[in-house]
């Protein structure tokens, strides 16, 4: 035989989702009382295994905010300006923020007719009385100037206010905060440190609003966690979206596996002391030199997603579920998590994923044309649609930033590269309005539960180690679709094959 045939019949038998079925086992599991919390990072849990993709149609802010308030991770894109990622970082954190921290405030030499033109300018109920040191002396509130406004509309905010003002520490917990609300009646409190100095205000809706949301994931500040994406080389973004408080940053790049990544990622694993993701890779290999970084958890997938080309424009890539578990094989003994990025159409995929050793599952197509994507919805025959796009797509390419060009190394900007240069390996296209994130992870947590619940795992640890899969062949699948029917009423968490 010679070298060339050699290579054709060495090549190992890799696998997809579609290759496979879960097999059913001995149970006494019901699947709402399985839980779904994961390692996504060596630093940080999940409450579910669902990572939003960093794509500039998939993750903005509200994308972010709305996963994490369902208990799983959003990664805001880099197609756009380190001050603008930033940005939407801050307002992730913000998001989730109890203490308002830009507080309108009155001082007590005030007359009670300013502090009437403030609160209905501001359309609020009451104002803090501080000192010029920002010290809280007192609240002025609608119901104390009332009496006094046509008569004495010149008095001064001293004379009117109340000055015993019940305020709480900085540290204090949402339901230390409501308790003492409702024990003393009051709406609002001002959040003070040191001598009764003014940090914010705390409001009972505020409160409430925070208790809908129970399994919400935050950092040890209480604050949503959130993931920023960066260039393997970009130090500065890095470190920018560090300070900003993102806890994980996801290092974007469509090929991992090389050696100037591996030393830029060291490098930059040293100035930053946020978790480190760093993708994509899919074989064995990648996992094993990449380790030398010290990274914190592995992107897996080249070539999998609905938009990208990579694999018919390259003739790269390892079918995911290969990729995802010999991956897994390696990251598993050192204790590092594995996320498996892409493919993913039905919940029934996630848990195959996790089936042979993905800790969390990144997804894109299936929350793009949600109502927290970015983009606007357009109609095409009657029906709503939203953009989306491959990150190696020619739009995502010459967009934003062009941060397409440096995922894929091609070197340029949209300013000095013109279209024809370019070699996309992605694809642009609509796909139909989902309505809002939190109802698709809904269904997905729900299918991934189902599956929990038929091979008897009452966590993710436990699939690791119980699942058992089966090999099915091309009519085994067609089997397993929907057949033989005309379907009339669309179902929440199944789309037809194309």
């Amino acid at each position: 035989m010679g070298k060339y045939s050699d290579r054709l019949n060495k090549a190992p038998e890799t696998y997809t989702f579609d290759d496979f079925l879960i097999q059913p086992g001995l149970s006494t599991i019901i699947p709402k009382d399985v839980t779904l919390n994961t390692q996504v990072s060596t630093n940080y849990k999940l409450n579910i295994p669902m990572v939003s993709s960093a794509m500039d149609t998939v993750t903005e802010a509200p994308m972010a905010i709305a996963i994490a308030q369902e208990g799983g991770l959003g990664v805001i894109h880099r197609n756009m300006t380190i001050e603008e990622e930033v940005n939407e970082i801050k307002k992730v954190k913000y998001a989730n923020d109890l203490t308002v921290r830009e507080v309108i405030t009155i001082e007590p030499d005030a007359t009670i007719a300013h502090a009437q033109e403030i609160m209905d300018m501001e359309q609020i109920s009451g104002l803090p009385v501080v000192t010029d040191e920002d010290k809280v002396i007192g609240i002025i509130s609608r119901r104390d100037i009332k009496p006094l406004i046509n008569k004495h509309p010149n008095k001064k905010i001293s004379t009117a206010m109340t000055e015993k003002v019940l305020t709480i520490p900085e540290n204090t917990n949402p339901d230390e905060a409501l308790d003492l609300a409702y024990e003393n009646k009051v709406e609002r409190l001002p959040v003070t440190r040191n001598n009764n100095e003014l940090v914010g205000m705390v409001t009972i809706k505020d409160i409430l609003e925070r208790k809908k949301y129970p399994n919400a994931i935050r950092d040890k500040d209480g604050k949503y966690l959130v993931a920023g994406a960066c260039g393997p080389f970009d130090m500065d973004r890095a470190i920018a979206l560090d300070d900003a408080g993102a806890n994980i940053i996801a290092i974007d790049s469509a090929h991992g596996h090389k050696t100037d990544i591996m030393e830029a990622v060291r490098e930059m694993n040293k100035n930053i002391e946020a978790d480190v993701l760093l993708g994509n890779i899919a074989t064995k290999k990648a996992a094993e030199y990449l380790l030398k970084a010290e990274v914190d958890g592995f992107k897996v997938g080249i070539g999998p997603g609905s938009i990208c080309t990579t694999r018919i424009v390259a003739g790269i890539g390892v079918p995911q579920l290969s990729a995802i578990s010999s991956v897994a094989d390696v990251c598993q003994k050192e204790n590092i998590p594995v996320i498996a990025d892409g493919g993913i159409r039905y919940s029934g995929d996630i848990s195959k994923a996790l089936c042979v050793g993905a800790d969390a599952v990144m997804i894109g197509s299936l929350l793009a044309g949600t109502k927290e994507s970015p983009g606007e919805t357009t109609i095409m025959n009657g029906r709503k649609y939203k953009q989306y796009r491959g990150m190696g797509s020619l739009g995502a390419m010459t967009g934003g930033v062009g941060a397409g060009t440096d995922r894929y190394f091609q070197n340029g900007s949209n300013n000095n590269m013109k279209h024809t240069k370019l070699v996309p390996e992605g694809i642009e296209g609509v796909v139909p309005y989902k309505g809002k994130a939190p109802e698709i992870l809904f269904q997905l947590c729900g299918g991934l539960r189902s599956t929990m619940g038929y091979i008897g795992a009452i966590n993710i640890n436990e699939m690791h180690e119980k699942a058992e899969l089966v090999r099915i062949t091309n009519s085994g699948m067609n089997e397993s679709h929907p057949h033989d029917i005309t379907i009339t009423n669309e179902s929440p968490n199944y789309q037809p094959r194309l």
